[in-house]
């Protein structure tokens, strides 16, 4: 009897570590004792560092919430408020649908169940379906052209070439250089749009490796007024990746980055583990989350939906290619680059699968 209750805990425990949405149960103190992952993702925090923490500083700045929470465990009422705005860890809110239960005969007593499911993880897959399926379709547009554009440059430079040796004067050779080097320079561009076009060749990978080699390089490149911090969760395991992509990836964004902030700055590279997290259509047990934050001007909110485009840029100076082609590459390994920003705080966050062959499902 005793082992079949065993039993049954933990195919309840299993059940409530898979649910996407955020459960938390509170003691009769109202001080925290159990979270599930989802929880742990919705917070940015881990189990451990909440464990114990009273109700008030796990709900901060929303007295409103915490006082009808505190009635409910008092009355025995059961509540549901929609669209509540929880305060992170790291200047951010985020918006969730809050079901407040009170628990009674419990062998501990009373106790408070709080499940959360987060609204914007809904808008947020919407997003990511709408940008997937816009890049794509720009980028199928961009292949067709390359074909019209590649190859009379071809045939322009072959005939430059034809040009140069007929030509009495050496002087005028100067000239057909020109054709012949513009030829080139647009041949490039092209291939440079069109992005990576071989198969990532996937070994396993410590992310912080990759992070820690582009780390090195920017702080070669950059004056001692741009600070470059690192935050590493050393719990992440080794990831599936073609490292020469991944680095070129990251590197593109932490260059972003740097000409973002200009001659001064502070430039985080962070990472985090994310569970039961949803890319696309795919839900993930685990995914490592890459954050590359910089305290710049930040990106104008009428241009941040189109930054991952090709040849879209709000830099004059910019190509608009750098965050495409990273976006390409991610993607490759079934993940994606999202982006959040405001004045003095721009966020890139890089999204990959762990060992996204044996723990991907179907949502």
């Amino acid at each position: 009897m005793k082992q079949q209750l065993n039993s049954k805990n933990l195919i309840f425990q299993q059940i409530v570590e898979g649910l996407s949405g955020g459960v938390l149960m509170f003691n009769k103190a109202l001080k925290l004792d159990y979270i599930n992952p989802a929880g742990e993702m919705l917070f940015e925090i881990s189990a451990n560092r909440m464990q114990g923490l009273p109700l008030e500083e796990v709900f901060p700045n929303n007295d409103g919430l915490v006082t009808a929470m505190r009635d409910a465990f008092e009355t025995g009422r059961p509540f549901t408020e929609r669209e509540v705005v929880l305060y992170l860890q790291v200047m951010r809110t985020t918006a969730a649908d809050c079901s407040v239960t009170p628990l009674f005969d419990l062998p501990s007593g009373k106790a408070l169940l709080v499940e959360l499911n987060p609204t914007e993880r809904v808008m947020r897959i919407s997003r990511e379906e709408n940008q997937f399926s816009q890049v794509n379709a720009i980028r199928a547009l961009i292949r067709g052209l390359a074909h019209e554009v590649k190859n009379p440059l071809g045939g322009l430079r072959g005939a430059a070439q034809l040009l140069e040796r007929e030509l009495p004067d050496e002087s005028l050779k100067e000239y057909t250089n020109i054709i012949i080097g513009e030829s080139d320079r647009l041949r490039n561009l092209v291939d440079r749009m069109l992005g990576p076009n071989s198969v990532p060749q996937r070994v396993p990978l410590n992310i912080h490796e990759v992070l820690e080699h582009v780390r090195q390089l920017m702080e070669a490149d950059v004056s001692d007024s741009i600070v470059l911090k690192k935050d590493y969760d050393p719990s992440i395991p080794d990831i599936s990746a073609d490292r020469d992509l991944l680095i070129q990836a990251i590197l593109n964004i932490v260059r972003n980055a740097i000409q973002a902030v200009g001659e001064s700055g502070v430039i985080t590279l962070r990472t985090r583990a994310l569970r039961q997290f949803t890319i696309g259509h795919i839900r993930h047990k685990l995914v490592c989350r890459v954050d590359i934050i910089d305290n710049g001007p930040g990106i104008p909110e009428d241009k941040i939906e189109s930054i991952f485009y090709p040849m879209v840029s709000h830099r004059p100076e910019g190509t608009g290619l750098g965050l495409s082609i990273a976006q390409t590459m991610i993607q490759q390994h079934d993940g994606i680059i999202m982006c959040e920003s405001q004045p003095g705080h721009t966020v890139f966050s890089v999204m990959l699968p762990v060992d996204a062959d044996n723990q991907k499902t179907d949502q």
